[in-house]
């Protein structure tokens, strides 16, 4: 991130997949509090909408673009219209991402569920970064992050799919991170403990018993809030973090360190 003396980022675009809500919508805040223009990517259009209205009112500028991340030409189309708008890329934060629908057994799992998880959680971080390379090269420099969880660094008994892609994740910004070093293209990746967002509210089934069972999983004694993530995305294409390349951060109150 090239600052100017208050260490904003003005001038400057940013690309945000899974904008509509949670960890995507807090950080699509966050860039724009730092003074980029923000694309709000999302399958949830409403909801895209009405981040994209939440930085207009913070005096931001930003667009809301329907963006399914396992269609190739919707990524592309996507960014074809942050250039439209913007005239340039510099950061892309790929979040978007789903929770699995319900867990069982490795030999038990179904097809179906495995390919829906590895298409939006790997496949789409893939397809992001491979159309958003190049317009980043455009600018001489910029800042990839990718979303991967805890368990991209952990083994989770009966989610095999969400494991994998999560796994798949660390892996795949590693080796994006030594192709595009030399050429001044920062990849690393996030990997967020239980945060407190709607998926989370799916995952814990909505009710105080589910997120109790939860929050006892963390030594801190809460769950995380999206804008920790968001905090950690913005440092990670920051100036500050110019010498960190291919890392995955795991922000996760202690979660993994058991």
């Amino acid at each position: 991130m090239t600052t100017n003396e208050n260490g904003s980022c003005i001038g400057k675009v940013a690309f945000v997949t899974g904008g509509a809500s949670g960890i995507g919508r807090a950080t699509a805040l966050a860039f724009a509090r730092e003074g980029a223009s923000v694309v709000v990517a999302d399958v949830s259009e409403p909801s895209n909408q009405e981040t994209a209205r939440m930085i207009e009112e913070l005096g931001g500028q930003a667009i809301a673009v329907r963006c399914d991340v396992t269609r190739a030409e919707d990524v592309k189309a996507a960014l074809d219209k942050t250039v439209e708008a913007f005239g340039r890329l510099d950061f892309a934060f790929n979040n978007a991402g789903i929770e699995p629908r319900k867990a069982a057994p490795t030999a038990e799992y179904e097809e179906e569920e495995w390919n829906r998880i590895i298409d939006i959680n790997l496949r789409g971080v893939f397809l992001c970064m491979k159309h958003e390379i190049p317009l980043i090269l455009k600018q001489g420099r910029g800042a990839i992050v990718n979303t991967s969880s805890g368990a991209g660094i952990i083994g989770i008994k009966g989610s095999p799919a969400y494991t994998a892609a999560k796994h798949g994740v660390i892996g795949l910004t590693k080796a994006a991170a030594l192709d595009y070093a030399a050429q001044n293209i920062r990849v690393n990746a996030v990997c967020p403990g239980y945060i407190d967002t709607p998926m989370m509210g799916r995952f814990t089934g909505g009710t105080d018993e589910g997120r109790a069972k939860v929050i006892a999983e963390e030594p801190v004694g809460r769950m995380g809030k999206p804008e920790e993530i968001a905090a950690a995305v913005i440092w990670l294409c920051s100036d500050a973090a110019a010498f960190v390349v291919g890392h995955a951060m795991v922000i996760d109150g202690g979660q993994t360190v058991q």
